[in-house]
């Protein structure tokens, strides 16, 4: 994500160390700002702006990339990677990975490796890094000079994870990552200072394998993000897929080798381009051939595109507007272009989207005037962008509750920061467990990392006092320490999680909230009283254990019976006031008992002093 104060300028002459880069999943593209004006480049060999994301690896050991690249995939399906942005940030043991291609994968605890020929496996982050090492010498050879920094794009819904293997991806390629940024506001940066534009715009980007949406208001230079949803599983590689799949279980191929799907694939893309002009396209696999119309691929991708709608509507809710109250649409990348998506837009919101730039380049448009804007050196103007969390951040509590720290659409770069105290008496560490999510029990969000701070000073419970601080920095990337405030013991970690998040926790996550926030809150308020009893009856026990002899006759028996029902509500209530009630009882039942502990605590502590010492 993307945030802080940047400068707009006009150059007297072309700057080749810093570049805006479209890290696509289908394709990827490299631009720069020459006089004054952000231009794509060429990127494949040919002197095309758009270099498909495929990279082939030989077994002479070399790497091909680009077209040359694509060429080879039916002939070496398992050695040619495509669509690597759907891996970013996975985790071998997702299934989801063994849904996006005939790849082979190596053996893998941690992230996915691919088994290629000519050397060894290789992650998706080594894949990309390829992909981002071409355009960097495609724009070295265009400026005949160094190309060491870049802009990169990211979808807006890409996780910690994926953030920052794309990090790490541009660091293999020999570039400096001046700014992670995310796609829909590349595309409202490219619009809003080529059209000086104001007002509120929706930014409907639809690639290769992601899909974004964000509602932003520009208004004197002011770029701000109001709300952020999307799908980061979601895009025209499943349009592919669809048609690839209805045409071999047409043409009676029931299990198709590697080979004949990359080439269904392969077909199924070209017939998916042409059926945006034409009504029909033919897809052939291994010599055989099938029609298909536009209208019946329309209807083969209607329940994709509606998913699309429901990120949409939920966007629109979390800034507060309808649909009315969009003052343009801005389609981005390449998948825009079928006109079913068209319609469906122009329908949600109710008007033609802005198509005067193209969507394939506007997104490499926009990072490319942020490269300029962060590396000039004049301040002629300033824009500030404010990006936005697409979800809640939080810590886990006793109980297995979640304290937000950071609620979701809060402006980035930010932090927070909050104080918590032991539970037990002689506690020496505290476990921190870093969440994601809008639900209010830990079990329900996403897990983030996990990490121990220990140092803790051995005192009564409630006394041992942690500060937990939470910072996201502008590329959205979360770093938290926590420090014990006391004898200064601090631990710290940069959350780089082993997984992303799977297609339906990321549909599934807000929706989940909202249909059960009522539930929720009961739960939560449950479990709150649940711990409250447990550190009350502890508290209640040691007492009544170390100070027997202050009980008067008949009191030990009113107590027992208030004690007993407490921890019978503790265990069986599922109403959070039934045992609210009970621990009213026991403090009841205690108090003359809890009057003479204090006292005897009060005379102990004074026993031996003057009045003067005081």
């Amino acid at each position: 994500m993307s945030g802080g104060l940047l400068q707009i300028h006009d150059p007297l002459k072309p700057k080749g160390s810093a570049v805006g880069i479209d890290l696509g999943t289908t394709n990827s593209l490299v631009a720069a700002v020459i006089q004054g004006k952000p231009r794509c480049l060429p990127a494949d060999e040919g002197g095309e702006p758009l270099l498909p994301s495929v990279v082939h690896y030989a077994n002479d050991g070399s790497v091909l990339v680009g077209r040359r690249a694509s060429a080879l995939s039916f002939a070496h399906p398992t050695d040619t990677i495509r669509s690597v942005k759907r891996f970013m940030g996975k985790s071998a043991g997702d299934p989801e990975t063994q849904k996006l291609g005939c790849y082979r994968f190596a053996e893998s605890k941690s992230v996915v490796r691919f088994e290629v020929s000519g050397g060894q496996p290789v992650t998706p982050i080594e894949v990309s890094g390829e992909i981002l090492r071409a355009l960097k010498r495609q724009a070295e050879a265009y400026f005949s000079g160094r190309v060491e920094q870049a802009v990169i794009t990211v979808p807006a819904y890409f996780d910690d994870a994926q953030r920052q293997a794309t990090k790490d991806a541009g660091r293999l390629a020999g570039l400096t990552v001046l700014r992670l940024l995310n796609e829909p506001t590349a595309a409202a940066l490219a619009y809003g200072l080529d059209k000086g534009s104001q007002g509120t715009f929706a930014v409907y980007d639809l690639g290769g394998g992601t899909f974004d949406i964000s509602i932003l208001k520009l208004l004197d230079g002011i770029f701000e993000v109001k709300s952020t949803g999307g799908d980061s599983a979601l895009g025209g590689d499943d349009f592919d897929r669809v048609i690839a799949h209805r045409v071999l279980e047409a043409l009676g191929i029931g299990h198709p080798s590697p080979a004949q799907v990359a080439e269904a694939l392969s077909a199924a893309r070209r017939a998916k381009e042409e059926l945006s002009a034409c009504e029909l396209a033919e897809v052939s696999v291994s010599g055989r051939a099938r029609a298909v119309a536009r209208v019946e691929f329309e209807a083969w991708i209607a329940p994709l595109i509606q998913k699309t709608g429901v990120a949409c509507k939920r966007a629109l809710k979390d800034a507060g507007l309808r649909p009315a109250e969009i003052d343009g649409v801005v389609l981005v990348g390449g998948s825009t272009r079928v006109p079913a998506v068209r319609r469906f837009v122009s329908s949600l919101f109710g008007r033609e989207a802005l198509r005067d730039i193209d969507p394939d380049q506007v997104v490499a448009l926009g990072a490319a005037a942020q490269a300029d804007l962060l590396t000039s050196q004049e301040r002629q103007d300033e824009v500030l962008l404010l990006d936005v969390l697409p979800l809640s951040l939080g810590v886990e509590t006793m109980g297995g509750l979640v304290e937000r720290l950071i609620p979701r659409n809060s402006t980035i770069p930010t932090a927070a920061a909050q104080v918590f105290t032991t539970f037990q008496d002689g506690q020496t560490g505290m476990d921190v467990h870093v969440v994601q999510g809008e639900r209010e029990m830990v079990e329900d969000c996403r897990s983030l990392a996990r990490f121990r701070l220990t140092g803790i000073p051995p005192m009564s419970a409630g006394l041992g006092r942690v500060e937990v601080k939470y910072q996201v920095d502008a590329d959205g990337i979360l770093s938290v320490a926590a420090k014990e405030l006391t004898t200064g013991a601090s631990q710290e970690i940069t959350v780089r999680p082993s997984h992303g998040l799977s297609d339906e926790e990321i549909e599934q996550m807000l929706l989940d909230s909202i249909e059960n926030a009522e539930g929720d809150v009961k739960r939560r308020l449950l479990r709150e009283q649940q711990v409250e009893a447990e550190r009350v009856l502890k508290d209640a026990g040691k007492q009544l254990r170390e100070n027997a002899d202050l009980l008067s006759d008949g009191e030990r028996a009113a107590i027992d019976t208030a004690f007993a029902r407490l921890e019978e509500e503790r265990r069986s209530a599922t109403e959070h006031l039934r045992i609210q009630e009970a621990i009213r009882a026991l403090d009841e039942a205690c108090r003359p008992f809890v009057e003479r502990v204090m006292n005897r605590a009060l005379r102990n502590a004074v026993a031996g002093h003057s009045v003067e010492e005081y």
